[in-house]
């Protein structure tokens, strides 16, 4: 321990012993206990003690004290607990009976304090931390502590409850290690004391008539199985798996959600391997609960890995009921039996789904939505019905927009519950998006289009469910066969694109906000993965959706101009955005945008917009977008000054971006061996790159848009681009950025560039001139927080002259600290508990 904490402790260890004294709060309290795990961990706790006595004092004064404050009580339990977790330590404690003292009768347990939760939590968080050698286990039976944990399992408080049981399993587990470890007997005279009264006590809970105890019965044996890996384990599941088997017998099942939960966790350690009657028990229990309570077992059971097929079948069968049902209830005449897989309609699942709205809208939800997460699994069923699956989901979807048209008793019912259920709606619209994975024959998917076009219509369509929809017809789109030997969109597709697109148009005039933004996001979506097929760019110049994408860059909620930011820059790279310019002004419209997102990026009040147009920017650069190849350091320098001055951080890191990619183009990428190939001509003229540009190019690097006999630059003309373009003003301002992201950024810049530049060979450097005399003033200024005065213009060789005169190498270690490093010491800490309560000067305090 630091002699200077050493020298601290018993003013603290005082000031903790004192009722009067107004003790810290909790999360000091948490360090403290944080602190001194960290120092047992490192040494000796008994060491510990003895160089510092107070300590132990303060354990003492505890027991004596009548009116210390229960978190006080608490923390030195837990004190204790890290204490004694060493043997040597606990026998030194011992000696003077502090434990059984502290964790018996005679301490809290016994006391007023033992009302309060935090007490009874601190009690089982110190056992839980002792028990870590043969000498706790004595020392729990000595003083009856393991009866109290029994009792504690059905605490008021949840926290202290679950806490129990978690220290139950921990000290059978520590109960059977060492000689019986071997030993997989399920004989109770072969088992630790111990462990045998925590067994029993399992047993007489399986077996009581009151839920609560059941439930706390199977939690324990689901930590068990979960946690513990010894061979103990089969011989403790073979002795208590009749138990648990019995109650299947009772009607209802008595805690169901424990007892799925313990028979998944017991499938997954290691008792298969020796007790194939686990299979039995699983089948048993699918038969038994309840199709809402059998949904998360038999979902489990198909992720097994090694599992019987005849019970991977039953599983899957218990999933497909519930749309078995539906199906079967909504179809106009009769169809085979079996419709998904062999799984016919069960009575107890019709019942169910016909019993309340509540009970209907919960098991088709639970149904759906695990078939979903089944639907990508390398392990799910084989064959995968996904034909009928398909026309479950399309069928649920008809009957909760009431556009179904059952003829049965039991599907009038269905449709009476399910029209206007958004939640079901949700979850099949997930659903059908997940299916999108698997192929489907032509018919089907046909009408899976038809649905996701009426709910994309109808004005009955939530914004959420919107959302869905959305997300779902875009997988499907994206997911759509080509047509064989030519790369554009198949017919099919490009039809329903042609009805897609005027719903798509009306969304965007929504009064909702939310409705216009999910269809910007889809838009913007398609646009990014079909921005080259002919298909979908017929039919998207033919519609207004264009014109409306960029009148919403003026929208009221900044989200929606955020979204209308990145759908229009998508638009624009891919020449979309409106009706090609005329021959007397080609690009005039693409002008305009970029006019208008600079005007976004100055004006907008909000930052969602302002770092939206950050990353449309930095993507055009990257790609080569045609208004910023025409004269890359004009459209670079005004983002940058726009960018420098923003409030927003993410805007100003995003803008280091921006400079890092203009950097790589200049000097060439991370890593690369010829940094200065594709530098910019001193003095490029205006358009130069433009003019370099096939005139039919696709989106492309800017680096690839240069002719490729150009000759290579050299770094002094690359650095004269980057002082032209005021990065290097912009680069060292962020340097001492007040938010540590832009900073470390910054930092992370200029280092790539010094190494660059150590490897082209650096220009001749100023040395002592007047003008890198001005800039390290400047920049001390600024350091200061005075960054009104600018850089002016920078000549190479002062730039490299700074560069190398900074230790960006020690900021950047100094960034990657945690802002509070000084504060968070442990004499810090306890600097700061001594001062809180005026034991301290002013001046010693470190208080943040």
């Amino acid at each position: 321990m630091d002699p200077e904490c050493s020298r601290l402790l018993p003013a603290l260890c005082a000031v903790l012993a004192d009722p009067r004294q107004p003790v810290a709060d909790d999360t000091c309290l948490e360090k403290l206990l944080d602190w001194f795990t960290t120092v047992t961990e490192a040494g000796s706790s008994l060491l510990l003690l003895q160089e510092n006595p107070c300590l132990v004092e303060l354990l003492f004064h505890v027991l004596k004290s009548q009116d210390l404050s229960s978190r006080i009580l608490s923390f030195s339990l837990r004190l204790a607990g890290i204490f004694a977790a060493q043997e040597d330590c606990f026998q030194y404690l011992q000696q003077g009976e502090l434990l059984p003292m502290l964790f018996g009768e005679a301490g809290p347990l016994g006391g007023a304090a033992w009302t309060a939760p935090a007490v009874r939590s601190g009690w089982i968080q110190g056992l839980r931390t002792l028990a870590q050698h043969p000498s706790a286990l004595r020392l729990l039976a000595a003083c009856g502590a393991v009866d109290t944990i029994f009792s504690l399992q059905g605490d008021s408080s949840l926290f202290v409850a679950s806490a129990a049981g978690q220290l139950l399993v921990h000290i059978l587990d520590l109960a059977m290690r060492g000689p019986a470890e071997g030993r997989c007997s399920p004989q109770a005279c072969d088992w630790p004391a111990c462990a045998q009264k925590i067994v029993c006590h399992i047993e007489d809970s399986l077996c009581s008539i009151a839920t609560p105890q059941v439930t706390q019965a199977l939690n324990v044996l689901t930590t068990v199985f979960g946690h513990c890996h010894g061979l103990w384990t089969q011989g403790l599941w073979v002795r208590l798996s009749p138990l648990v088997a019995r109650l299947l017998e009772k009607d209802p099942v008595p805690a169901s959600h424990s007892l799925v939960d313990l028979l998944l966790s017991v499938a997954r350690s290691s008792v298969p391997s020796s007790d194939r009657g686990l299979w039995e028990t699983l089948a048993q229990t699918l038969s038994h609960l309840s199709p809402t309570q059998a949904g998360p077992l038999a979902l489990g059971i198909l992720k097994l890995q090694d599992c019987p097929q005849a019970l991977r079948t039953q599983a899957f069968g218990v999933l497909l009921q519930p749309l078995a049902c539906v199906l079967e209830a909504a179809a106009q005449a009769p169809g085979p039996p079996g419709l998904l897989g062999g799984a016919a309609g069960d009575p107890m699942t019709v019942d169910t789904l016909l019993c309340s709205k509540s009970a209907c809208v919960g098991l088709l939800c639970c149904a759906l939505a695990h078939l979903g997460l089944l639907q990508p699994l390398p392990q799910r069923p084989s064959p995968w019905p996904q034909a009928p699956l398909l026309g479950a989901a399309v069928t649920v979807l008809r009957l909760c927009s009431g556009s179904a048209a059952p003829t049965s008793d039991v599907g009038g019912r269905l449709c009476a519950i399910l029209v206007g259920c958004g939640r079901v709606q949700r979850a099949a619209l997930d659903f059908l998006g997940a299916l999108s994975q698997g192929a489907g024959p032509q018919e089907s998917v046909t009408q899976v289009f038809s649905v996701l076009l009426e709910y994309l219509m109808s004005p009955e369509s939530s914004s959420m469910v919107l959302k869905k929809a959305f997300q779902a017809t875009l997988r499907w789109l994206l997911s759509s066969p080509k047509t064989p030997g030519c790369c554009d969109l198949d017919p099919r597709t490009q039809l329903f694109l042609r009805e897609l697109l005027p719903v798509l148009q009306k969304r965007l005039c929504s009064p909702c906000w939310e409705v216009r933004d999910s269809g910007l996001e889809f838009l913007t979506q398609m646009t990014r993965h079909w921005g080259g097929q002919a298909g979908f760019r017929q039919a998207l110049l033919a519609s207004e959706v264009p014109e409306l994408t960029k009148q919403l860059l003026q929208d009221p909620e900044s989200y929606v101009r955020a979204s209308a930011v990145t759908a229009t820059g998508q638009l624009s790279s891919w020449g979309l955005l409106a009706a090609p310019a005329s021959p007397e002004r080609p690009g005039a419209q693409q002008k305009s945008l970029l006019v208008e997102l600079l005007h976004v990026l100055c004006a907008d009040s909000e930052g969602f917009p302002r770092r939206a147009v950050m990353q449309v920017f930095t993507e055009w650069l990257r790609d080569g977008h045609a208004d910023v190849a025409e004269d890359p350091e004009r459209f670079v320098a005004r983002v940058l000054q726009a960018a420098s001055r923003d409030p927003d951080w993410e805007v100003r890191a995003q803008g280091l971006e921006l400079a890092l990619v203009f950097l790589g183009q200049l000097l060439g990428p991370r890593g690369s061996h010829c940094p200065c190939a594709v530098a910019l001509p001193e003095t490029a003229p205006p358009g130069a790159l433009a003019q370099a540009l096939p005139e039919a190019a696709p989106p492309g690097t800017l680096a690839q848009a240069l002719p490729e006999a150009a000759p290579p630059g050299t770094l002094a003309q690359a650095l004269q681009v980057l002082c032209r373009v005021q990065l290097f003003e912009f680069a060292f301002r962020a340097l001492f950025d007040c938010d540590r992201p832009v900073a470390q950024k910054s930092c992370d810049l200029l280092l790539f560039l010094r190494a660059k530049a150590a490897l082209c060979g650096s220009p001749q450097e100023a040395g002592d001139s007047p003008n890198v005399a001005s800039v390290e003033a400047t920049l001390q200024r600024w350091q200061a927080g005075e960054q009104g005065q600018p850089l002016g213009y920078l000549e190479p060789g002062a730039v490299m002259a700074v560069l190398r005169s900074i230790d960006l190498e020690g900021l950047r270690d100094t960034l990657a600290e945690s802002s509070d490093h000084v504060e968070k010491s442990p004499q810090s800490l306890l600097q700061d508990m001594l001062a809180a309560v005026g034991v301290l000067g002013e001046n010693e305090a470190d208080c943040y």
